[in-house]
């Protein structure tokens, strides 16, 4: 229990560093480029996903060498999050409730960081039963 409450502190530094690249990217793209919200979250997912993989393997859950199936299984984990639930909670936060798309984007935080943690923990960097 120890452990994982250690790892999530961890996985949430790792994640603060990706929320402050994401949020700039994302709202960068949006009010200064004036790409729709979606594209904006689509180019920022892709940005801080390869950033999350390479900082969770290394710092978070001691995964060691680098490979492209647990970094497909981070890329599926952020999708599932990062890409899709937020996609829909950016739907309906702002197309249909009008919240600011600043606003938004961080409110989706409360609900896609414990789902990404626990996709990340249990399937992603999952260590192989001995």
């Amino acid at each position: 229990m120890k452990n994982s409450i250690i790892q999530f502190f961890k996985f949430g530094m790792v994640g603060v560093l990706n929320t402050v690249l994401s949020w700039l990217i994302n709202n960068g793209c949006y009010y200064l480029l004036h790409f729709h919200e979606q594209i904006c979250n689509i180019i920022a997912f892709i940005i801080t996903v390869t950033i999350s993989y390479i900082l969770n393997n290394k710092y978070v859950f001691n995964g060691g060498k680098y490979n492209l199936k647990s970094y497909f299984k981070v890329v599926a984990s952020y999708s599932i999050t990062g890409l899709f639930l937020s996609a829909l909670l950016l739907f309906i936060e702002v197309r249909l409730l009008g919240i600011p798309n600043y606003l938004a984007t961080l409110m989706n935080l409360v609900i896609t960081v414990p789902v990404n943690f626990i996709l990340n923990k249990f399937w992603a960097f999952k260590k192989k039963e001995k």
